[in-house]
């Protein structure tokens, strides 16, 4: 038996990431359309139809652009907070939902979903810890800063998704209007190179076999600049645990990682 994660993409354009076992298969978020999705899958030999599940999130359109013609196509549940549902506008063919509360676990096939939430400026913004097989997946972005309870749920696993949004500096001198970069780097935006390493090099357990770098600003970081960032951080834990790190892109998935 296996586990394989793939991070389809991710970004202020899209996210979506494929988690699967032999008999289970789930996208967490559905932020690409249903051709382009599709089209992922199939680069890195996964099939398009044969879905358990899609889970969401939260509500901001990277997230759940391409829900409404996945969720029809594939004929699945859709899982979804109460308050992320009342906020999304539905396609009334769409009626099968299973609602989930943070802190609640709860199964899909042989997979258990642990649902948490994280400081973002939605609805009722979570992330995501899986476990399947003995393994344990984490899927965490879009937050603001790293409280305790993301630190706890993160702990043991064997892949992590973590956001390394932006480079300071660069959102500082770049285009978008100051309200909104105030946005980006307050309490329920989103992490910076700085913080997420900070968190690499201090409290993150070094547990991952696999780290995987997510929901990086194309406009306010560079691929480069957060891995260095994240490579330092690592580098100082002196032994005390270094993942695989990877980096993951808004144009193309990473490789199919298996556990």
């Amino acid at each position: 038996m296996s586990v394989r994660v793939c991070v389809l993409g991710s970004g202020s354009r899209g996210n979506c990431t494929l988690l699967a076992t032999e008999r289970t298969r789930l996208l967490v978020d559905a932020g690409f359309s249903k051709k382009e999705t599709y089209k992922r899958l199939a680069d890195v030999g996964e099939r398009a139809e044969g879905f358990d599940a899609i889970v969401i999130s939260h509500e901001h359109v990277d997230h759940i652009n391409g829900l409404r013609s996945l969720a029809l196509d594939l004929k699945v549940p859709i899982y979804i907070s109460a308050r992320t549902r009342e906020v999304i506008r539905w396609d009334p063919r769409l009626n099968s939902f299973e609602e989930f509360s943070a802190g609640s676990k709860f199964a899909i096939g042989d997979i258990e979903v642990a649902p948490f939430s994280v400081p973002h400026d939605a609805a009722d913004p979570v992330a995501f810890t899986f476990e399947a097989q003995g393994f344990k997946i984490g899927i965490v972005t879009d937050l603001g800063y790293i409280p305790a309870l993301v630190k706890q749920h993160v702990e043991g696993c064997d892949c992590l998704v973590f956001e390394s949004n932006h480079d300071l500096e660069m959102l500082k001198v770049g285009p978008y209007p100051w309200y909104v970069k105030q946005r980006v780097m307050g309490r329920h935006g989103h992490l910076s190179n700085h913080a997420t390493a900070e968190f690499l090099g201090g409290e993150f357990d070094g547990a991952a076999q696999v780290l995987v770098l997510a929901h990086l600003s194309e406009n306010n970081n560079h691929p480069e600049i957060a891995r260095m960032s994240a490579e330092e951080a690592l580098t100082q834990r002196n032994g005390r645990g270094r993942p695989q790190l990877h980096l993951a892109s808004q144009t193309q998935p990473t490789n199919v990682f298996w556990f």
